[in-house]
């Protein structure tokens, strides 16, 4: 047998995953497996790499992930397009989420990146901008993933990844944390897409309207429940905690902004919290420097801090003049040399 015949065999072993003599391989698998099979004999590379990625596509369906991924960089290795190679980092991303490799998928996400510089159609491009976002979600990166749902907020095919409520429940999840009130007015709250099934998760759609309408009682019983369901996702549970940590500095900073003071026992009956577990939480948040604000304690009063908003563009302004005027001096220095 000739070195390229050895490999063919071996080839077929790898992708298949199936051990010879074994007369139970499915029918559908059996169809493919001659494809490839005719498609290594009589045709040429392109034959060849459709015939694994339809493997490929059978295996990650059966949830054979180590089988499916042997196929697609088979595959892979028989891409010579910017298309094809782009269609099968995608599969191999789907392969990533699906097992939860974040290495792998990040150096999928990297390539895709390049690749796309070179080409690559409408739906591709938004393919890869669900599972982006889906990723930048689960590295924690709300703001971008958040963006990214909203570009493909009426545009989004990618059901192999996530269904459409789920879609919908990640946009809410990271836009509510992430970007400001305005745009969430605009982008979300209003969004007839948002409103088609944001009714099915029940719990953030009173989440959304809570915080929105600065119902805050509302928005704190809501969360409670949606801690429970990040908890239990598959992208996102590893980050539950930091959410709800960061949707409740939201929530207060919001409340804050109204006002220039109000009392401890006001904020606690406007949250549905207790006095002294709210003035934990805003003794935690003003000590990190996520609050701009102060509690005075005698009088049991909060009191808004904040920032001079003249006085900081000043001060910019100043120390980028500083910066200029050395970098001047140093460019004299060098001419008069």
């Amino acid at each position: 047998m000739s070195h390229a015949e050895k490999s063919s065999t071996q080839n077929s072993k790898l992708v298949d995953g199936v051990q010879d003599g074994n007369s139970d391989v499915p029918e559908a698998l059996r169809k493919l497996q001659e494809k490839l099979k005719e498609a290594e004999q009589n045709f040429s590379d392109i034959d060849i790499r459709d015939a694994l990625m339809e493997i490929g596509d059978y295996y990650l369906g059966n949830c054979d992930y180590d089988t499916s991924l042997a196929n697609y960089n088979l595959a892979l290795e028989k891409a010579a397009t910017t298309d094809a190679k782009l269609d099968l980092t995608l599969k191999v991303m789907l392969v990533a989420f699906k097992t939860h490799q974040k290495d792998l998928l990040k150096k999928q996400v990297d390539k895709a990146t390049l690749l796309f510089e070179d080409g690559g159609d409408w739906e591709k491009k938004n393919r890869f901008k669900a599972y982006e976002a889906v990723y930048f979600m689960m590295m924690r990166n709300f703001k971008q993933a958040a963006q990214n749902f909203l570009d493909i907020l009426a545009t989004f095919t990618s059901t192999e990844l996530i269904s459409f409520t789920t879609f919908i429940k990640y946009t809410v999840i990271t836009s509510i944390v992430s970007l400001d009130r305005a745009t969430i007015s605009k982008k979300i709250v209003n969004s007839p897409e948002v409103l088609s099934v944001i009714h099915e998760v029940p719990a953030v759609e009173h989440l959304l309207n809570g915080l929105y309408r600065c119902d805050y009682k509302k928005f704190f019983l809501a969360l409670s429940e949606v801690i429970s369901i990040v908890e239990k996702d598959d992208y996102i549970s590893q980050h539950s905690r930091f959410w709800a940590r960061e949707m409740r500095v939201v929530a207060y900073s919001q409340f804050l902004e109204s006002y220039r003071s109000v009392t401890l026992i006001s904020m606690a009956e406007n949250f549905g919290v207790g006095v002294n577990f709210l003035d934990k939480e805003l003794c935690e948040f003003i000590y990190l420097g996520r609050l701009a604000c102060k509690i005075d304690k005698v009088s049991g009063v909060i009191e808004s801090c904040r920032p001079d908003t003249r006085s900081s563009v000043f001060n910019h302004i100043v120390k980028n003049g500083d910066y200029l005027l050395n970098r001047l001096q140093k460019l004299a220095r060098m001419m008069d040399v």
